[in-house]
């Protein structure tokens, strides 16, 4: 018989146990069975989700923070935004090009 107290393995006539001295006569008060466990967790899952929509309905009312300060579109080519181009083309990914100098007659020595 096994201890519900300490888990010791103690003989199955045994009316106390030898580990912690408890009585193994009387069985433990309340084992949860699988119905308070479905319930408790439904519960908990309840709980969680109405804490999560309620968060994010508190956080929707806040300022965003890209409202702060006015963002080059230049910098954000991936924000849709009425009237800009969704797409750049290759030639403004490019970094400026720079003159090549000119080739003037042969350089001195």
């Amino acid at each position: 018989m096994k201890c519900s107290n300490c888990g010791q393995d103690n003989r199955d006539s045994a009316k106390v146990c030898r580990k912690c001295g408890r009585d193994l006569a009387t069985p433990p008060a309340w084992f949860p069975d699988a119905r308070w466990h479905l319930r408790t967790l439904g519960i908990i899952y309840a709980v969680l989700v109405v804490f999560y929509f309620g968060v994010s309905f508190l956080l929707r009312k806040l300022p965003k923070p890209y409202h702060i300060r006015e963002i080059a579109p230049e910098l954000t080519p991936w924000l849709k935004r009425p009237g800009i181009l969704k797409h750049v083309p290759e030639e403004g990914l490019k970094p400026p090009s720079t003159p090549e100098p000119s080739s003037q007659g042969p350089r001195p020595k």
